[in-house]
């Protein structure tokens, strides 16, 4: 949707990430069909791990989780690829891992499934048509799905967006509820490997940088606990501070604002693991150099 603002006789349009999602989308189809046929198509598996970095944990890897996905590509050049993928993990933390005291006395937990749908750029920083290895970079845009639930002390999973356990969307408080489907800037790196003419493995490391601080449903200060259970009900109150849960913990709710979570920072997710391609069209016979025709690493013998 595009909305129109007028400000100080100035108009102004404004588009959604629905709307942007959309638009980008298109032209990139687009750009796809209009790709020359020297381009490579590629499909490829990953699999790997998950975590997350935020208010529950600052540790990389500190919890890990089984990740998947598919990918497909496009080869432009020995430098310069092109992907669209969906991968499929898992991000959890807990309080009770903690080093630190004060967040052990917190006591909050979140678990949380992630798709993400993502497109993305590639550049090798080595000619893959010389060499047969190479690190790479790349970046590009996600949409992704999240819902970040936990267990109560009788373990039921409570999904923890619709509590609003820090008073968003009551009166009063200046937050909004978080949407559970977020745009997210992907980028990061490894090392490919041509393991014959169709096949290449890499290992890849990949962040994510959110626009949200609720991954974890935890981001800025303690909402008032009267004011949670006139508008959330008892279970908001109970799972927005579970101090008293701990043996020895503090029974008493802290107090409006009292720090909660760092807003400051976003939270990122990643994932880590090994990406398989196989080349789906080959040019002069096949190979990851075929579609240049020179130092074709593989294959049978030319006769001169």
């Amino acid at each position: 949707m595009i909305k129109l603002i007028v400000e100080n006789g100035l108009k102004f349009a404004i588009i959604d990430q629905t709307t942007l999602m959309r638009r980008f989308i298109f032209y990139l189809i687009a750009l796809i069909i209009s790709v020359p046929s020297v381009a490579q198509f590629q499909v490829g598996v990953f699999g790997g791990v998950s975590d997350y970095h935020g208010d529950l944990t600052d540790k990389v890897f500190q919890n890990p989780k089984a990740a998947f996905g598919l990918t497909v590509g496009y080869e432009f050049s020995s430098r310069i690829n092109f992907r669209a993928g969906f991968i499929f993990g898992k991000v959890a933390a807990s309080d009770s891992l903690s080093d630190q005291t004060d967040l052990r006395a917190r006591n909050l937990s979140f678990q949380s499934s992630i798709a993400e749908f993502s497109l993305a750029g590639e550049y090798n920083l080595l000619d893959m048509d010389v060499k047969p290895f190479s690190p790479y970079l790349f970046a590009g845009l996600a949409v992704y799905r999240f819902n970040p639930y936990t267990f109560d002390r009788n373990n039921n999973k409570i999904y923890l967006q619709p509590l609003t356990t820090e008073g968003q969307g009551l009166p009063g408080y200046p937050n909004k509820p978080y949407s559970l489907t977020q745009l997210a800037l992907p980028f990061g790196g490894g090392l490919k490997y041509d393991l014959s003419d169709n096949f290449r493995i890499a290992l890849e490391f990949g962040m994510r940088k959110l626009f949200t601080d609720y991954l974890d449903d935890v981001s800025g200060g303690y909402a008032d606990p009267n004011d949670l259970f006139a508008g959330r009900g008892q279970q908001s109150v109970e799972l927005s501070y579970r101090g008293d849960e701990v043996p020895g913990g503090d029974l008493n709710y802290p107090v409006k604002d009292f720090t909660r979570g760092s807003p400051k920072y976003k939270d990122y997710y990643y994932f880590t693991g090994i990406h398989l391609t196989y080349r789906m069209l080959g040019g002069n016979g096949g190979g990851f150099s075929g579609p240049r025709g020179k130092n074709k690493r593989y294959g049978c013998p030319t006769n001169f």
